[in-house]
């Protein structure tokens, strides 16, 4: 099996890859957009721009980050409802 056919099984990392990318994207744009002023024309990068430039990187960072904090914060209201309940 190749690995492009393992990355499409599963479903956490194929969902969370897509939003890295999407961030990626955003904190690229974010930043031209910043450098370039009234300039901005809202080009879009290539994923092995967003690589080289440490987008990527950082977008994963901050994603994984994020989902954690969710998680963490679902599970504390769960427990705090299940205390509620006894």
């Amino acid at each position: 099996m190749s690995r492009s056919q393992t990355r499409d099984r599963g479903k956490f990392w194929p969902i969370v890859r897509a939003l890295i990318w999407e961030k990626a994207q955003q904190l690229f744009q974010e930043e031209q957009a910043k450098t370039m002023g009234v300039d901005f024309k809202g080009v879009t990068a290539t994923r092995e721009e967003l690589r080289e430039g440490g987008y990527f990187y950082a977008a994963k960072l901050i994603v994984l980050r994020e989902l954690w904090r969710k998680k963490k914060s679902l599970l504390a209201c769960e427990e705090r409802e299940q205390l509620r309940d006894h």
